[in-house]
């Protein structure tokens, strides 16, 4: 019943139920233009519109003498609608198809030999088989050794991804592509640039926003609000801009930031020339990440390249000495500090993870019980 005129109505069958996007300079209805994978593009082609007019009076004439010439600018507005909610998604999902930890054959030490060999040392699964046959007489086939890495990252990246990092005012991130099948696939990584930790990574079958969004929330885990004079530094790619705008939109004021573009491989302005150094922070990543990479050749799915990435992210947060940390850990975890071999760092590593998943079930369940009595 209308709370005004007393009359009832059907909110599903009335014509007034409609939700319709305007333009929130002239107010016109937006007209949908383009259907992407994650959003759909929605302009404004309201020629009297103040906004187009304003932008109008920017264009170069002689683009304006030339056919089509507007065309070069972006002069109406445009709001892109997502479809998907990628707000509402659980980072904290575990993959399945994962061996057990019940050992038949062999141990949880050959297991923790076939990490350290794998993923400190670079070698590729048929060397790290190879190097456990010259080294130790252990007989382990390549593919054991890939089930044991796959049982390992689904355990350890809980802890990895749930770990209560440093989070400073600077944030660096950038994208890189690896191959899946011989197809090009993409890795985003956002460090912290004074810690030089890994904050948020993600793998992607496409270059999107999404996947950008994702990354953002596992950086910003754990944040009521963005530190003091926040800086987020990425490259020229607008995935980032529109990122920033829907953390705006659904957070409020304490996650709006702008994002800092360097764009270029030179400084051809005054951006480029005081940030040029967190850019060159985050690039320096990408290729650390690619020498462990290159040795495979390129992954078979998607679910060997983020075990792989979620391995890298441990060993390089925990258990790789850093050159600018005076070759120590970039996070000391105290009950890693008093093991003195790598093997047996990752078998804690392993048992912390472990640790954190029955944390995150107790949790969900007390959750799940407190909806049900309310």
């Amino acid at each position: 019943m209308c709370k005004i005129c007393d009359s009832r109505f059907s909110p599903d069958e009335s014509r007034f139920s409609s939700v319709k996007l305007r333009c929130p300079h002239c107010g016109n209805t937006l007209v949908p233009k383009k259907d992407r994978k994650h959003f759909i593009v929605h302009k404004c082609v309201n020629p009297k519109c103040p906004y187009y007019l304003h932008n109008l009076k920017k264009v170069d004439k002689a683009d304006l003498a030339e056919d089509y010439g507007k065309n070069k600018y972006q002069l109406h507005y445009i709001y892109r609608e997502f479809t998907m909610d990628f707000f509402s998604m659980d980072l904290n999902t575990l993959p399945k198809n994962a061996s057990s930890l019940k050992f038949n054959k062999h141990n949880s030490h050959v297991m923790s030999l076939c990490l350290t060999l794998h993923v400190n040392l670079g070698l590729s699964l048929r060397k790290t088989s190879q190097a456990l046959k010259d080294l130790y007489n252990i007989s382990i086939s390549h593919q054991q050794i890939a089930n044991y890495c796959k049982t390992a990252a689904i355990c350890i990246k809980p802890f990895v991804d749930q770990y209560p990092y440093e989070k400073n005012n600077v944030f660096t991130a950038d994208e890189t592509y690896i191959k899946i099948r011989g197809i090009k696939t993409y890795v985003w990584l956002i460090m912290n640039a004074a810690t030089r930790s890994i904050l948020g990574y993600q793998v992607s079958d496409n270059r999107g926003v999404g996947p950008c969004i994702l990354a953002m929330r596992m950086a910003f885990h754990g944040l009521a609000k963005l530190p003091k004079n926040f800086k987020f530094i990425a490259d020229g790619y607008s995935a980032y801009p529109l990122a920033s705008m829907e953390f705006a939109k659904k957070f409020g004021k304490d996650f709006t930031f702008t994002v800092t573009q360097v764009i270029g491989l030179t400084n051809d302005d005054a951006v480029s020339t005081e940030h040029r150094p967190f850019k060159q922070m985050i690039e320096r990543l990408n290729r650390t990440y690619k020498a462990s990479y290159r040795h495979t050749n390129g992954f078979d799915n998607i679910d060997g390249a983020n075990y792989d990435l979620a391995l890298w992210v441990a060993y390089y947060n925990f258990l790789r000495p850093h050159k600018h940390a005076g070759y120590k850990v970039l996070n000391e975890v105290e009950m890693l500090q008093g093991v003195d071999n790598m093997p047996g760092k990752w078998q804690l590593l392993i048992f912390l993870g472990q640790q954190t998943i029955l944390n995150i079930q107790k949790n969900g369940t007390a959750a799940s019980e407190r909806n049900c009595c309310q």
